[in-house]
């Protein structure tokens, strides 16, 4: 591993035995206190998150949905905690509608981050579950003062949030965006966390929150019930496998966008990236190329691992990434043939310890702060995953009841002959698996450490084929992307190309990054 640090940055890897690595400092020590209170990185992995849904309210929340992936030392394990739409949504309620709707309570599948605190506590968590929630609690209670680029964020949102239920009371509390410096409060917040951590989630789903929930749902004419909510569990999943050199790398099954990456690993494990230059246009190339072809397949294909028309290991197929990868022209740009949804409101975190567990887990509101609903008295923000089902009848994806959306979320983890390699993740809507290839890319292809490979200008297949590119990459390098036949597109703003948080294990500890794109850092003992 090459520890020298090629690109600006405002970060340095972090070597450590013990590790957080996240989006927002607050919630990096909320983990951390886990771990030096005897708790293992599960402990701190669910710390983390549960700050993260009070201390980074633009991009995430207790109304969010979760994936998580976790290594407990022998085993990795997969966790799908994301939520179902209501059993009365038949294609009909939605058969007058273009697309899904982007806001409201019709946008809201049932909320499955508490369902994933919960199992993944339960199974691997070594604290008392009402422990972990100590941090976020007083978070909530006490304030915290807002960063800027949440700050941004949150001003973002305002307009097109504020005139939804529940929105304007709770988080425009001086009628407007707190800016950078101001702190922010949740009361209710704090009191729907202690019935959380006191009932080890029974009152989100089956109590007096699961009450509150479809009463709002109801007043805001939606379908969500208690029965919606009582029967929803967080699943255990085997991840994919996708051999890239001499790692494995590893992806949550659908209905995770994650088989995305995979694919386009899978394309470029046959294109010999290894012989061409770091940053080179024959290198972005191949991986731009092979990116457009697995996010046609991915539209194409991946929807409620129950509903999809194709298995994964079909697409994964060694035999059919060769043919993909044939179709590439290593000197002209192909057009882009589908798109995902691009959104950047997600948050990501890493966690390892020094027992050798470790932890990426990922959840999120989605587009800006979620449906924008809150739940009157509750501080519950309800995401809106359902804006990414189709309304057209008869597809995979398409919208019916107790069905499971295409999701963006991906966490990433890689193993090195059986054993733990590195978590990692890239939070951001569709760049998710572009940032995943990419950073996969720099740390096995050409041997970065993983702040070297979060720092490094990253570039993004816009929908319409375009590439956008971040400042840093050299300007022949753009005029040979140009040559080929790549619109090229600069100057937009970091949002664009993620965030991303990457633990990578040493013979001693571990090296972590954290991406200075966002507010975060990696911290450990």
């Amino acid at each position: 591993m090459d520890h020298a640090q090629e690109y600006p940055s405002r970060r340095s890897p972090l070597f450590a035995r013990n590790v957080v690595a996240t989006s927002q400092p607050l919630a990096a020590q909320a983990g951390l206190r886990m771990l030096q209170d005897g708790g293992n990185a599960i402990d701190a992995a669910l710390a983390t998150a549960m700050a993260l849904a009070i201390v980074e309210p633009t991009m995430n929340g207790i109304g969010s949905d979760l994936f998580a992936m976790i290594w407990d030392g022998e085993a990795l394990h997969g966790l799908n905690a994301s939520g179902r739409s209501p059993g009365a949504w038949t294609p009909e309620r939605f058969a007058d509608r273009e697309r899904m709707p982007t806001f409201g309570i019709d946008a809201v599948t049932v909320p499955g981050a508490v369902s994933g605190w919960v199992a993944a506590s339960e199974r691997f968590g070594r604290l008392p579950f009402e422990r972990l929630f100590e941090p976020a609690i007083g978070y909530a209670r006490d304030g915290f003062v807002v960063p800027p680029k949440i700050a941004m964020d949150w001003a973002v949102a305002e307009k097109p949030m504020r005139s939804q239920p529940g929105f304007a009371e709770h988080f425009l509390p001086q009628g407007r965006a707190l800016q950078a410096g101001e702190t922010f409060r949740s009361p209710f917040g704090a009191e729907t966390l202690e019935a959380i951590a006191d009932s080890k989630g029974e009152a989100f789903y089956r109590g007096a929150l699961a009450d509150a929930i479809v009463a709002c749902s109801e007043a805001c004419g939606g379908a969500l019930s208690l029965e919606d909510l009582g029967v929803h569990r967080a699943d255990w999943v085997e991840p994919l496998t996708q051999r890239f050199g001499a790692r494995d790398i590893h992806e949550l099954p659908p209905n995770s966008q994650g088989i995305c990456a995979s694919m386009a690993l899978g394309i470029l494990e046959h294109l010999d990236l290894a012989s061409m230059r770091v940053d080179s246009a024959d290198s972005i190339h191949l991986q731009a190329e092979a990116i457009k072809l697995a996010v046609a397949d991915t539209k194409l294909a991946v929807a409620d691992l129950d509903h999809m028309d194709f298995a994964p290991g079909a697409l994964l197929d060694p035999a059919r990434l060769s043919e993909r990868a044939a179709t590439i022209d290593r000197r002209k740009a192909l057009p882009m043939t589908s798109a995902l949804r691009a959104t950047p409101s997600t948050v990501l975190l890493t966690t390892a310890d020094a027992d050798g567990r470790m932890v990426t887990l990922i959840q999120s509101n989605y587009l800006l702060m979620g449906s924008g609903v809150v739940v009157q008295g509750t501080g519950i923000a309800l995401q809106n995953r359902a804006s990414d089902f189709e309304t057209t009848p008869g597809r995979a994806n398409s919208v019916g009841p107790r069905k499971r959306p295409f999701h963006t979320l991906m966490p990433g983890f890689a193993t090195r002959g059986g054993a733990a390699d590195m978590a990692f993740g890239v939070k951001g809507g569709p760049m998710q698996p572009q940032g995943h290839v990419q950073l996969v890319v720099r740390c096995e292809t050409y041997d970065q450490n993983p702040q070297t490979a979060i720092d490094a200008p990253r570039f993004f297949v816009r929908s319409d084929g375009a590439l956008s590119v971040e400042a840093g990459i050299a300007r022949d390098v753009l005029d040979d992307l140009a040559a080929r036949g790549h619109e090229i597109v600069e100057n937009e703003t970091s949002l664009r190309f993620g965030g991303a948080q990457a633990i990578a294990r040493l013979d001693d500890g571990y090296c972590a990054g954290s991406d200075p794109r966002r507010d975060g850092c990696a911290v450990g003992f």
